[in-house]
């Protein structure tokens, strides 16, 4: 005779009722230990046309050198609820905390970080840094120089309790690698542009809350060559926000991509720089 299977479904209810499955918090393990103490988790948040997969080069380069990471996917939806998702990773984790965003996630991780004790620093890779009641749209239409808005296209998605659709924007496939990722190979880019991530227009035009980077230090990495977010822009948020910042020349939007040593210099800068 042919012992049963158990379900998936009896076996993790089973594991849930014996308590033998614990909050992915209390699991975690203590962050690891260096000269100078307690290196903070690194966290990665990505933004709108990509995924965590964008941040790869940059997480093996801090694994290697010891710091705990997680690059959690970004919901997308909309910037209060996509903000107090990464915030609820955040409370899972143990001790201090950088909290890092490309794009559409550096607005993200301006709201997550206000008032949370354990982030200590924040560092911005070509990405918005909003005061308080802007938006990602109106801060990309501040300077001129950005080609993103010729490039989208978008798609209706439904929302859950709404007659009305919500509105997705993608990049056009065909000009996603001029306008998003120029100094990338097109072997690279075609294959990105395939499997982005849309962001919900929604998400994208809403206001901003208090922003985390009046009360935690900042740093900044400037794409000179960035097509999405424009350069003027770029620097513009991170001298308000009083950023201590570098520029790479010739970077694209996915400066984390092409430059990723430039985005761990910083992040290393500003765990050295809050201890």
């Amino acid at each position: 005779m042919v012992p049963e299977v158990p379900s998936r479904r009896r076996v993790l209810g089973g594991a849930l009722a014996a308590g033998a499955v614990t909050a992915l918090g209390a699991a975690a393990p203590a962050s690891a230990t260096g000269k100078g103490g307690t290196r903070p988790t690194v966290v990665l948040v990505h933004g709108v046309f990509a995924d965590a997969s964008g941040w790869n080069a940059v997480t093996a380069s801090l694994l290697d050198a010891g710091y705990p990471v997680i690059a959690p996917a970004n919901p997308l939806r909309d910037l209060a609820g996509d903000s107090a998702y990464v915030r609820s990773v955040v409370d899972t984790l143990p001790g201090p905390v950088i909290l890092v965003g490309h794009s559409y996630g550096g607005e993200v991780i301006t709201n997550a970080g206000h008032g949370h004790a354990r982030v200590k620093a924040l560092v911005y890779a070509a990405a918005f840094a909003p005061d308080e009641g802007e938006s990602a749209l109106q801060l990309a239409g501040r300077f001129p120089g950005s080609q993103l808005e010729p490039a989208l296209v978008g798609r209706p998605f439904p929302v859950p309790g709404s007659a009305e659709p919500g509105l997705d924007g993608y990049i056009d496939p065909a000009k996603f690698h001029d306008v998003f990722a120029q100094d990338l190979p097109r072997s690279t880019t075609r294959i990105m542009a395939t499997a982005q991530r849309p962001g919900s227009v929604g998400g994208l035009g809403s206001p901003s809350g208090a922003p985390a980077w009046r009360t935690v230090p900042s740093w900044y990495v400037v794409a000179a060559e960035d097509r999405v977010i424009p350069p003027a822009a770029q620097r513009f948020m991170a001298r308000r926000a009083g950023s201590r910042t570098v520029e790479v020349r010739g970077a694209s939007h996915v400066v984390m991509m092409s430059h990723p040593d430039s985005v761990v210099r910083q992040i290393r800068a500003a765990d050295r720089a809050t201890r």
